[in-house]
Order: structure tokens, then C-alpha cells, then sequence
């Protein structure tokens, strides 16, 4: 057994003592995103980044597939019991990365605390309960009829809960989840997952290592170390991968598509993205965004589809809702409304034609080109009268702001966690609710009950086609409300030098499967 390494100041005890790297992984992969995980607490953020430290360090109960099918992971086989009720039954002789055995106990102790996670409870919402039945079977039971229960399960990965549980030295709960604060959680990790996070230093390295006793032996991963380096600049995160400073870079933005395609030693790989990138209106901070017809103004005001090509270089979808084709709430009647003098009308009759100011924020190293996109907007509102005090901000800075709801317009991302059309309206249109957490992404503070209801009677139909007929009608609604302003789906793009494999380990969810990545 060999202790964590401690070599930067800073770096903190992250878990127990991981077993030395095994012999077949013996490759060392350094890999530069844009940003860094924010936390160690894979329950305190629901978001991207989150998510892709999750499947490097835990296992999700099953896992979606590049077809977005299901694959057995920790659960390595379920039934259901009747129309309520989903029987699961664990792989045995799982370790944590402390030594402990993966039992049903953990799952139940997941299950109860991402049912207090301001960022998860909304989506765990219809579960009622969970059945432990023995060690190594357990039931997840919701309250009515549910047609997501296994897109749900793909987002419980078992934490170790004796590993969590009890108090640290100065008496703090080791269970607690604190946005944006030091807990025990943010700090210490023990997962079941192909890598061990063995130092960090937020915002300048991050080092992983091999689980030599990680349950999936038939994993082709031969990774034994990565090391993980932020880099927000996007030239800069190209220039390192095209240099060989590291190996596997992520996002590839648009202008740098053709200079990699260019490098005989690198390899791109591209695909069609579900992440709808938008603005919200906060009502509650501004009076005349609670007038539709301003709404409307602003809807028509955005040029999506000049964004989309000038700013994002093609590499991005135009979007006038939420959901993506071939998600069951896509309307095809719904389509881009750019129109700058209907949208001067509009403010003239809702009595704005001379206009207001606002203040509005974004991230700049979080989406594709999110800063200059944010600067776009600005200006197209200045078109209508409508002057903007934008800030952008690096990620780690602007999540707080946004959960303070601190700007007039706020800029966010949303892939559907759930791979469906719900999901989308949960977070982001509901009528805000801090004890469900429905509507917990939802800056603009929007509000239509009857609209809720919709996703709420889609949410027990088991009829597929009903249901998308539902969350169509959803979709045009929104767009006629104008609740929020889509601007476009983000295609996604990584690349990576010749000799690592990293294709058969990419998926349109942007949360590779690192402990299956081969380099050659």
C-alpha cells in the first residue's frame, strides 16, 4: 500500500490508501480540459464536469450506452416487480477505494442523500423510497408510474457510507452538502471507480491513479496515471495538445476544427450535441420582463442563427426550444424568430420603445465561445434599446453568482440528465420551489402552474407517443411565452494525439469512459 501523494501545496487527503497501479495499466495520460472539477462531492453540482469526474472515480448503477441504451455496471441485472417498483441486484465483491464492500446499504445511503441534494432532489422527486432486500439486492419504488426510472438510475453512484459517515476530527457531519463550501465530501473521495484521485490543486492539476482493485477486469483501460490540467484558453489547450505537451484535450472550439484536422499526429472527433445553451429573464429583478410582450422583443432581438455561424463557426444548432431532435418533446413546428422590427414593435406596444438597462452574466470558460456569445447579445439588445452591463466570469466564480440569481439575464447549459425532453423544463422552467427543487436552474424565476402540470401528467404517462405529444404541446407553449431564449445546441468536439483511442470512449452525453481508454 503506498500513501497519497501530497506533492502540491494545497493538495488535501482525498481518500483512503489506494493499492498500487496494476501491471497491464501502464500508460500515463495527460489530459487538459477547460475547467477542473469544483469539488470532490459528486453531490453538491449536478453539471457536466461533475459528472465526467463521477465515471472516472465512482460507477453509476448502469450506464448509457453510445445508442443510449443501458449497460450493466454495478447493478448487474434488474426487473421490474409491477408498474411502481424496479428490483436491482449488485455485483458482489465491489470495493471502494477505502477496502470497503460495495453492499445494498450504500446504495440506500446514496439514495437518501441525493434526495437532500439541492441539485438532485428534483430529479429523484417521483422516487418515494428504497427496499434493501439483502446485501446485494434492493428495490427503487416510485410513487406513481414511471417511464424514466432507469434514465434516473444512471446518475446513483454508490458512495462508500462508512467511508462518509460519523464526524471529522472537529466535530463536522463527514455526510454534509455544502454548495460552494469546505466540507468533508468536497475534500475526500472513495469511489468504486477505475481511478483514485491521488492530489489536487483547484484549478492547477489534478492527478488520478490506476484502482488496482477495480471490479471490471474485462475494462480494456491500460491508463495507470492521468494527470488533468486546466486550461481555459482555448488556443492555448489546442497549442499544448498540437505541441505534445498532453495528450487528450476537451472542448476543441470551432476555430481550431480545421488546424487540428491539419496535423497529421492528432486526431478530431465530432458529434451532433443535446446541451441547448440559453438566457434566462429574471422577473423578479426586472418589472418589464414580466410583460410577455418584452419577452417576445428579446425573442425576436437574438439572431441564433448568425451566432450559430459566425461566432460558433458552423460547429452549433440554432435553437427556438429546448429539446433536441429525436428527444420526445421536439417540436419541428418551432423555428428561429429573428426579426429586428417585429421585435421593435413589440417593445413600442408593451410601452418600452425607448428601453431600459440591465445587467447580464456569463461564464468564459465553461461553454464553447460562451464570453463572445454573451458579448453578441449584448449588442443585438442594444438594437431594440435595451443597454446591457455584461460580466463574465471564470466558471468557479460565476456558479455562485448564478444560484444568487445576481444578474438581470444569467447564461446557462443544460444537457438533460435524463436524456429526455422533462428533464429540461424541471431545472429550468418550473415554477421555482427551493424544498422540491423543481425549478432549481430556473434564473429567470418563470412561472406558468398549468404548464407545470403538463410535464408533471407526462411524467406517469407510459405511452410513448401520448407523452411526446404532451411535451411538444410543452415546447410550444414556452415558445409562445417566451419564458426564456434559446440560442443554439452545442455540437460537441475533442481531439487527441494519434495513439490514443479515444472514440469508442466519447458519447453525446460529454462524459467519456476514461477507465475504458486504450492508448496505444
Amino acid at each position: 500500500m503506498k500513501k497519497l501523494l501530497t506533492a502540491f501545496v494545497g493538495s488535501v487527503a482525498l481518500a483512503a490508501t489506494p493499492m498500487a497501479m496494476s501491471a497491464e495499466a501502464t500508460k500515463e495520460l495527460k489530459m487538459a480540459y477547460d475547467a477542473d472539477p469544483v469539488t470532490l462531492d459528486i453531490h453538491e453540482q449536478l453539471s457536466g464536469g461533475m459528472l465526467q469526474l463521477s465515471h472516472m472515480t465512482f460507477d453509476p448503477l448502469l450506464r448509457w450506452t453510445r445508442d443510449l441504451g443501458f449497460e450493466a455496471r454495478l447493478a448487474e441485472s434488474w426487473e421490474r416487480v409491477d408498474d411502481k417498483t424496479m428490483r436491482f441486484k449488485l455485483r458482489e465483491g465491489v470495493k471502494f477505494h477505502s477496502g470497503n464492500e460495495l453492499t445494498a446499504k450504500d446504495v440506500k445511503f446514496t439514495f437518501d442523500r441525493l434526495k437532500q441534494s439541492p441539485d438532485y432532489k428534483a430529479i429523484f422527486k417521483p422516487f418515494t423510497g428504497i427496499n434493501i432486500i439483502d446485501d446485494y439486492t434492493f428495490e427503487l419504488v416510485t410513487g406513481e408510474p414511471y417511464p424514466l426510472l432507469l434514465n434516473t438510475a444512471t446518475y446513483i453512484f454508490p458512495l462508500d457510507s462508512e467511508f462518509y459517515s460519523g464526524e471529522t476530527a472537529d466535530g463536522k457531519d463527514k455526510s454534509a452538502i455544502i454548495k460552494h463550501g469546505n466540507s468533508y465530501a468536497s475534500e475526500h473521495l472513495s469511489g468504486t471507480g477505475p481511478y483514485v484521485v491521488t492530489a489536487r490543486q483547484q484549478g492547477v492539476r489534478v492527478e488520478f491513479e490506476r484502482f488496482d482493485d477495480y471490479w471490471d477486469t474485462e475494462s480494456p483501460g491500460n491508463v495507470g496515471k492521468i494527470v488533468l490540467t486546466p486550461i481555459k484558453e482555448n488556443a492555448t489547450r489546442v497549442s499544448a495538445l498540437l505541441s505534445g505537451g498532453v495528450d487528450f484535450v476537451a472542448p476543441v472550439p470551432p476555430n481550431d476544427l480545421d488546424r487540428i484536422k491539419r496535423d497529421r499526429n492528432a486526431e478530431l472527433v465530432t458529434m451532433s450535441g443535446t446541451r441547448i445553451i440559453l438566457f434566462h429573464m429574471n422577473q423578479e429583478r426586472v418589472e418589464a420582463f414580466r410583460n410577455p410582450k418584452v419577452r417576445q422583443a428579446i425573442a425576436y432581438a437574438i439572431n441564433q442563427e448568425g451566432i450559430a455561424a459566425k461566432i460558433m463557426k458552423g460547429f452549433a444548432t440554432p435553437a427556438a426550444q429546448m429539446s433536441p431532435e429525436g428527444y420526445q418533446g421536439y417540436n419541428a413546428n418551432l423555428t428561429p424568430r429573428f426579426d429586428v422590427a417585429k421585435a421593435q414593435e413589440l417593445m413600442k406596444d408593451a410601452g418600452y420603445e425607448d428601453g431600459f438597462t440591465i445587467t447580464m452574466m456569463a461564464p468564459n470558460n465553461r461553454y464553447v465561445n460562451d464570453d463572445k456569445i454573451a458579448q453578441a447579445v449584448a449588442a443585438m439588445l442594444a438594437r431594440i434599446n435595451i443597454k446591457v452591463d455584461l460580466k463574465t466570469l471564470p466558471k468557479a466564480q460565476y456558479w455562485p453568482e448564478y444560484d444568487n440569481r445576481a444578474a438581470d439575464m444569467m447564461m446557462i447549459g443544460w444537457h438533460a440528465d435524463t436524456e429526455d425532453s422533462a428533464n429540461f423544463f424541471e431545472f429550468l422552467t418550473f415554477c421555482p420551489d427551493a424544498d422540491t427543487g423543481a425549478g432549481q436552474y430556473n434564473a429567470g424565476n418563470y412561472c406558468n402552474p398549468e404548464i407545470d402540470a403538463l410535464v408533471d401528467k407526462a411524467n406517469v404517462e407510459t405511452d410513448l407517443d401520448k407523452r411526446a405529444a404532451i411535451l411538444q404541446e410543452v415546447e410550444q407553449r414556452l415558445y409562445d411565452d417566451a419564458a426564456f431564449v434559446p440560442l443554439h445546441w452545442q455540437d460537441l468536439a475533442w481531439a487527441a494525439q494519434k495513439n490514443v483511442r479515444i472514440e469508442p470512449v466519447l458519447n453525446v452525453m460529454n462524459f467519456p469512459y476514461l477507465g475504458d481508454l486504450v492508448v496505444e
